[in-house]
């Protein structure tokens, strides 16, 4: 069968009483259905035109009824098949269909689309010409029409029979189910000071334009306060001067043909705190001084971050901060300096700022020299005296004959031990071949340029009062392999 071809036309409205034939974009025939060619000025030949109805027939909805065609020859075509409604819309609507199982003899010259108003008894073509295509559209509709529509295959030797759509098509505007659309910084509470201006936008969906109403704590707005401005796709809703008491839920609903939808959105409306009730100097002791206040009356219309407690003494008047958003209610102030009186006051705070006043102890506090006589601790002296102990011993070492080696270990005592070299058990001290250096707790003894003879067992002695310690090792001067 053939792939689909599309056409659009237009329908004339029915005050038009003899509208002029609309010309439709014809389209090149496709696949196995082709337009037989015509000779001359032949024209195809008009449709079947309706009955009228009969007045006992139900009216408006009824289809219009056909006239009873002729038993088909084998010249014409059948009826178009698969007649199916494509799509509708406000202003237009599109068809389509499949070809007829027989052509004709003559072959097919095209296709008529037809339609009739509902409650009228005339089928009115909407291309007057056959056109090969398979799909058209129809555009330029009336909101409110409503008709039925058919379609016939025409060839040269006539119309065949018509593919009427079983349902009436309704012109009638799409309707959009309404949403709301809340912006991400209004979906939790919306904070604004005293004297703020409040301005929400809150863009909606919605087809045909809704009805929009608003709310603030399930009441209708205060119109003097609050103003509101509602268009198509959203509604702004504006408070020039916030007050606390503007501070609630405030819902907004959008209505349409018994749909809606709904949102909240909760404004907070907050000022500074007032400062605390009271405050009270409790105790007073060496450098320390204890307080005690309790909240304040008003908040500011929000939770409280905490308190900042200052202090002055007599002397200079300056007040110096010594506690920031301190949250509970009772305080000991210290470090303070001997001979000073002080004052202490208290500041509320909240997401504002500070009271604008603070609350102020009556009497001060007086930080009196005490008598105090000091009792030096008696002391002990340590006694780190220790015999020798070797922390490091000296590790056997291997050495070329000609090349300068060294021993090391370390040692640990107290008082200073007297260090002895021995080779062999025998004292090496005093012999220039051989340098002991002993340096916090480190012994060195270094062999200059050895020689095969220098190899053997040398001991490090560490001799103090207390006592002493030994360590060895063996120290081997391999000569050089001769060829």
């Amino acid at each position: 069968m053939t792939g689909k071809a599309t056409s659009e036309a237009s329908v004339s409205t029915p005050e038009e009483t003899a509208p002029e034939p609309a010309k439709v974009p014809t389209t090149e025939p496709s696949g196995e259905v082709a337009a037989s060619e015509s000779t001359g000025q032949e024209q195809a030949p008009e449709p079947q035109k309706p009955q009228a109805q009969d007045p006992a027939a139900p009216a408006a909805s009824a289809m219009p009824a056909a006239t009873k065609p002729e038993p088909p020859s084998e010249d014409v075509p059948s009826a178009p098949l698969r007649l199916t409604l494509e799509d509708v819309s406000h202003s237009s609507l599109t068809v389509s269909w499949e070809p007829p199982e027989k052509l004709g003899k003559l072959g097919l010259q095209g296709y008529v689309l037809e339609f009739c108003r509902e409650g009228a008894s005339e089928w009115v073509p909407v291309n007057p010409r056959p056109v090969m295509v398979t799909q058209q559209t129809v555009r330029n509709l009336a909101l409110g029409d409503k008709f039925f529509l058919r379609v016939i295959a025409v060839s040269s030797a006539g119309a065949g029979p018509p593919a009427v759509l079983d349902q009436p098509v309704h012109i009638q505007e799409i309707t959009e189910a309404p949403k709301i659309r809340v912006p991400r910084h209004l979906r939790q509470t919306y904070i604004r000071q005293v004297g703020e201006s409040v301005n929400l936008q809150i863009p909606f969906q919605g087809k045909p334009k809704p009805q929009v109403s608003w709310t603030h704590n399930g009441h209708a707005l205060d119109n003097q306060r609050v103003n509101v401005r509602s268009g198509d796709q959203d509604s702004i809703l504006f408070i020039r001067s916030a007050q606390r008491a503007d501070s609630g839920r405030y819902e907004l609903t959008v209505h349409l043909e018994g749909l809606e939808a709904k949102a909240s959105i909760d404004i907070l409306v907050i000022e500074k705190p007032g400062p605390p009730s009271s405050i009270k100097l409790l105790d007073v002791w060496g450098c320390n001084a204890a307080l005690e206040w309790t909240p304040p009356q008003d908040t500011g219309n929000t939770e409280l971050l905490g308190y900042t407690v200052q202090k002055a003494d007599k002397r200079t008047g300056q007040w110096f901060t010594v506690l920031e958003r301190y949250h509970p209610t009772t305080c000991t102030i210290s470090d303070l300096i001997i001979g000073n009186s002080y004052s202490f006051r208290v500041f509320s705070e909240n997401l504002c700022g500070l009271s604008d006043l603070a609350t102020t102890t009556k009497e001060l506090a007086h930080i009196h020299k005490a008598d105090i006589t000091a009792k030096p601790r008696e002391f002990i002296e340590r006694d780190f005296s220790e015999a020798p102990s070797f922390t490091q011993p000296l590790a056997d070492h291997t050495s070329t004959p000609g090349y300068s080696t060294q021993l090391f270990c370390s040692v640990r005592a107290s008082p200073k031990p007297k260090i002895i070299w021995m080779k062999n058990k025998m004292d090496i001290q005093g012999d220039p071949k051989y340098r002991a250096v002993s340096e916090q707790g480190v012994c060195t003894l270094e062999i200059r340029k050895p020689s095969p003879f220098d190899s053997g067992v040398y001991t490090c002695k560490a001799i103090n009062v207390l006592g002493e310690a030994s360590v060895d090792c063996r120290l081997e001067v391999k000569a050089s392999a001769t060829h």
